[in-house]
């Protein structure tokens, strides 16, 4: 299992609705390229950063860090106005 908490600076953005818009598009598609579990966790009321968490399942530990490695490139791909930056990142044997 992998976790992975990603720190989203929007520079310029002027509203929580405009940032909301934003994390939507990179939370809804990454949970349907990756399957993986998505959230905002934390500065929901700040209009220019953002926390999600991600996490991953899977038998296979390099599998898991694959997968986290290529969600960062991905959320970065679709939300270009955004900087997606990893702020905490476990893999863990269960």
């Amino acid at each position: 299992m992998g976790v992975l908490a990603i720190r989203v600076n929007l520079r310029g953005n002027r509203s929580l609705k405009e940032k909301r818009r934003v994390i939507r598009r990179a939370v809804e598609r990454t949970r349907a390229k990756h399957r993986v579990s998505v959230a905002e966790v934390g500065d929901q009321d700040r209009h220019e950063t953002a926390l999600l968490g991600v996490a991953y399942i899977s038998n296979e530990r390099s599998h898991v860090d694959s997968v986290l490695d290529k969600i960062l490139d991905f959320m970065a791909g679709v939300s270009p106005e955004a900087e997606f930056h990893p702020e905490y990142r476990e893999l863990l044997h269960l």
